[in-house]
């Protein structure tokens, strides 16, 4: 399992800091798809047959009417480019990526690792898997993979990357090297399959209140919730958080589970209509693990497409407040069609709506080109960052709704929150997006700090300790040690945003996901919001 970058490259920052990496985050969110069916059906693989084939399903099976006459001569992804920002062709290795991504399971050992100062050393290690039970520890720094040296060397990420995957029982040969230990040692991990929790975080956030963070919805999300919410209850949870921030979406059967947890039975969750697709509609069965409590959703303009049909039928039918900023605008489903080679073609075939009869779909009439860097137009015309929202949504919150008095929600696209959170760029600054980029904060808690604090401190003491003003310190002596300019008035200005970041890392680092959140979540305006509106 690789390192996830959402760690390296932190949230606020590619908003706050500079506009050019919105052109990252707009690619992402528009690759994140909302599925609606995985076709078993196998297309030709010849590449003039396949623009043959995509024509044909095109005409077969798009969202709208569409005239492809015109478009023989493109090339494939030109072809999709006159659709929609969602429509897209994927080539094996995307595929193979999204779809191990989304089920939920690989096939591999099991262990994250970060390449520090050429060296691969391990950051994480998934409890009860082939790593796990042959021995890798947090902290080991791994020498070979195989017959092929992967520390020492500078290796590109494309020479380390996959290295570990391969078929379920087959054998990797480690030769890692341990904190305190003088000669290496060897290990032979046995591939398997490697289950992965959809569920990021769960922890009781307050005496009453939990918070769940998912950061996408995959094949077993609604059944990790229920199973995280039914532990939570047992610890004294009636009231619950719900993080969908930066949620590109996943599968749309994924989305429709997840909002059941909450919705009474015959509740409309959504319904998906399109050209070739007739109305179906989708319910709730009433049986789902919070059907009782006050619920905070929250969600940002990173939260798209299947976590925005969770968000909206949680607010059109009143059962719970939505905190934070205006969300994506992906109302749209695709179904995937798979070629022989591997390659995919992932096709808009419907829109979804709300309970209440919205489309909360953005525009893309200006072409895919402003579609994707529409969230750097809300930063610069200061949406994200104004004391409030200039726009309204025209749902009641507070008592549910009927769909049919309900008008047509004039945004820009979107689920409009009902308690808006600005992003608070304070602090953000060029120099510290230039330790972010160069990844220093992470190799400074890795260099460092992971030999200063030990696991059972940051265990015991997670919700007090704060990095000290001597760690800091030593943070501005390493920059200096690492051949970097230091702008110490810059550096000042964003001492607190790097405190929590260091704190933060450290404490995924000791304690997994739960513990990055648990560390970010103490400063976090917007789950400060939901837990007054929860009050």
């Amino acid at each position: 399992m690789k390192k996830n970058t959402r760690y390296n490259l932190i949230i606020a920052f590619t908003y706050a800091a500079v506009l050019t990496l919105g052109m990252f985050v707009g690619i992402k969110f528009i690759k994140m798809q909302g599925f609606d069916i995985q076709k078993n059906t196998k297309y030709v693989d010849n590449n003039g047959e396949k623009l043959d084939e995509i024509l044909h399903i095109i005409n077969k099976k798009y969202v709208d009417d569409i005239n492809t006459d015109s478009l023989h001569n493109l090339p494939i992804d030109s072809v999709l480019h006159q659709l929609d920002p969602h429509s897209v062709y994927l080539p094996p290795a995307d595929v193979d990526d999204m779809t191990n991504t989304l089920e939920g399971n690989f096939e591999g050992v099991g262990l994250e690792y970060y390449m520090l100062n050429d060296t691969m050393m391990v950051t994480g290690v998934v409890k009860d898997g082939p790593a796990f039970m042959a021995g890798i520890k947090l902290g080991d720094k791994i020498l070979s993979i195989d017959s092929a040296v992967v520390s020492g060397k500078n290796l590109p990420k494309a020479q380390l990357s996959g290295r570990f995957k391969g078929k379920a029982g087959t054998g990797v040969n480690v030769l890692l090297l341990r904190t305190g230990s003088l000669q290496p040692r060897r290990l032979m991990v046995t591939r398997g399959k490697v289950n992965v929790s959809s569920i990021d975080a769960a922890y009781l956030i307050a005496a009453e209140t939990g918070y769940v963070r998912i950061s996408k919805f995959g094949a077993n999300t609604d059944e990790d919730f229920a199973n995280a919410i039914n532990n939570l209850k047992a610890k004294g949870m009636k009231k619950l958080i719900l993080d969908l921030r930066d949620n590109g979406g996943g599968y749309f059967s994924a989305a429709t589970g997840l909002a059941d947890q909450f919705l009474a039975e015959n509740k409309l969750i959504v319904y998906t209509e399109g050209k070739h697709e007739p109305r179906t509609d989708y319910f709730a069965s009433g049986t789902g693990a919070f059907l009782q409590g006050k619920l905070a959703v929250l969600i940002n303009e990173n939260t798209a497409s299947a976590s925005e049909i969770v968000a909206g039928a949680i607010q059109d039918l009143g059962r719970g407040i939505i905190v934070g900023r205006r969300s994506f605008g992906k109302g749209l489903v695709q179904e995937q069609f798979a070629f022989n080679d591997g390659s995919a073609l992932n096709l808009t075939i419907a829109r979804y709506f709300t309970p209440s009869g919205r489309s909360i779909q953005k525009s893309y009439k200006k072409g895919y080109d402003a579609y994707k860097h529409e969230l750097d137009d809300r930063m610069a015309d200061g949406e994200l960052t104004a004391d409030r929202t200039s726009f309204q949504d025209s749902v009641e919150k507070t008592e549910g709704v009927n769909p049919s008095s309900v008008k047509t929600q004039k945004t820009a696209g979107g689920i409009q929150p009902d308690v808006f959170v600005k992003l608070d760029t304070t602090g953000y600054n060029k120099f510290y997006g230039k330790l972010v980029i160069k990844k220093i904060l992470s190799d400074f808690v890795f260099d460092v700090l992971t030999t200063r604090y030990s696991s059972s401190f940051i265990e015991q003491n997670i919700n007090t300790f704060n990095i000290s003003d001597n760690d800091f310190k030593d943070f501005a002596t390493y920059l200096q040690n690492k051949k970097i300019t230091v702008d110490h008035t810059q550096l000042n200005s964003a001492k607190m945003h790097i405190a929590v970041d260091l704190k933060a890392f450290l404490c995924r680092y000791y304690l997994g996901d739960v513990g990055y959140y648990k560390a970010v979540n103490q400063t976090d305006n917007v789950v400060k919001q939901a837990l007054i509106n929860l009050q």
